[in-house]
């Protein structure tokens, strides 16, 4: 069995069945750091974002996180966050490169999901569905490879006052979030990049406008994964419309963890779908 190894983007502690690592991100401030592993309280985070008023940052994980990661495996892949709005894929191409200098026997590919948060969880999860199905380290990274261009991210926050901050979105989009109840809705683009393209009043229309945009990239029952910063009642209304539209869609929802609750912020959600 291969090992996967994303980082805490991916929103994933573990994986049943599988050799599965997930290397902590880290949001930080003037006064504490928050390491974004199984030891973090994510609604300590929000709550605590939401009072601060100086400014907050992400980093991504160090070599040795990485190398400690790769520790005892021969056969490695790993999904990172977009390199588009991170640093993260250039450290794990460091550390693979390092481990198998290392390691000469060892096999490592780096994959820059060019997403974050559940689309990254679809392609950890695909990567897992090959390996178990015996194909060939070649094979696999090929697949997966095409793989990314058949999913798409779509999202619906409340605010941006962090992605902002953190040169993610451009100010101006973020300025009337919030305001009158206004949701912003986009998707992820084939750079890797978030892009705003609609504002609708309330988290229905914003629902309504995520399931239009899915439908126009001709979405038709594929897997999809969600994640939620404190919104699981929204969620659960993501599932029933899915559905009630789809009924032999394979559709989870969970909670975000640290880096995905930063930045989607309390009430965000992010739909990542086979398209």
């Amino acid at each position: 069995m291969a090992r996967i190894v994303s980082d805490s983007s991916a929103d994933m502690l573990k994986f049943e069945g599988v050799d599965f690592k997930s290397v902590p991100m880290s949001i930080s401030t003037s006064e504490r750091t928050f390491t974004d592993d199984e030891l973090l309280d994510t609604g300590e985070l929000i709550d605590y974002m939401e009072k601060y008023n100086g400014r907050s940052f992400t980093a991504c994980p160090g070599t040795q996180a990485w190398l400690d990661a790769f520790e005892g495996a021969d056969v490695i892949y790993v999904v990172t966050l977009t390199s588009a709005l991170s640093g993260t894929y250039n450290s794990a191409l460091v550390a693979a490169d390092m481990y198998m200098e290392e390691h000469p026997g060892a096999k490592i590919h780096v994959f820059d999901s060019l997403t974050t948060g559940p689309e990254m969880r679809l392609i950890v999860e695909k990567i897992a569905e090959f390996d178990k199905a015996g194909k060939s380290f070649e094979d696999i990274v090929m697949l997966i490879e095409a793989y990314k261009k058949q999913t798409g991210i779509f999202f619906s926050f409340r605010s941006l006052h962090n992605l902002a901050q953190n040169g993610r979105v451009k100010k101006l989009a973020a300025a009337a979030v919030g305001v009158l109840g206004l949701r912003i809705v986009g998707t992820g683009s084939p750079e890797g990049t978030l892009e705003v393209n609609a504002k609708r009043k309330g988290d229905n229309h914003a629902a309504a406008e995520i399931f239009h945009q899915m439908e126009e990239r001709h979405y038709n029952g594929g897997r999809i994964r969600i994640c939620h910063t404190d919104n699981e009642e929204l969620a659960r209304k993501y599932i029933h419309i899915i559905k009630k539209r789809w009924p032999d869609c394979d559709v989870k929802a969970y909670p975000s963890r640290g880096l995905i609750a930063y930045y989607a912020e309390r009430g965000g959600i992010i739909l990542a779908a086979e398209l």
